[in-house]
């Protein structure tokens, strides 16, 4: 009797060992299946929010030409993404502004008398990334795709840094395609 108890006992406890097993692997499929949702689910999500975004732009006043421009920028600088962030530049947003831009924007501003400033989180919001890439190129008197694209990558010079020929490059293509 006591052999076939301890058998019943293993089998039982062998069976709750397999059922726990099994809802573990359940589990970490589940977890894995929901990972792999968000992550549909935000590349969704910017997905839609690029295609709005350019119905929007008219808002800034940002001529046709430069609205395909700052999309090929957009595209080349972060893939459209607003939470875009590169660590070891600090660059944020879709636009991959830095913190030296938004003191040059705010700079701009003084010298405008205007009251605007913007803060260094603006830089997450599209809608004030654009505003400050508008006024940036309004300043320089930045005309040209090339002349935007390099100077946006490489400051007021960037027409003169061979660095930014590379960059060019990418948004053209961006462009063309």
């Amino acid at each position: 009797m006591k052999y076939f108890t301890y058998s019943f006992i293993v089998v039982v406890i062998s069976f709750l060992f397999y059922k726990i097993e099994i809802k573990e692997t359940t589990i970490d499929t589940l977890k894995d299946q929901l990972e792999y949702n968000n992550h549909t689910i935000d590349s969704l999500y910017h997905e839609i929010d690029t295609l709005q975004w350019e119905n929007q732009i008219w808002d800034f006043n940002i001529s046709q030409n430069t609205t395909h421009l700052l999309s090929a920028i957009m595209f080349v600088e972060s893939s459209y993404n607003d939470s875009a962030y590169h660590k070891g530049e600090d660059a944020v947003g879709c636009l991959q502004i830095r913190q030296c831009m938004v003191d040059d924007v705010n700079r701009i501003l003084r010298r405008q008398k205007s009251t605007k400033r913007y803060s260094y989180h603006d830089r997450w919001l599209r809608s004030k990334s654009i505003k400050m890439f508008d006024i940036y190129c309004k300043h320089y008197g930045l005309t040209t795709a090339e002349e935007i694209a390099r100077c946006w990558n490489g400051g007021p010079r960037g027409m003169q840094n061979e660095m930014t020929a590379r960059y060019w490059k990418k948004v053209k293509n961006q462009l063309d395609s």
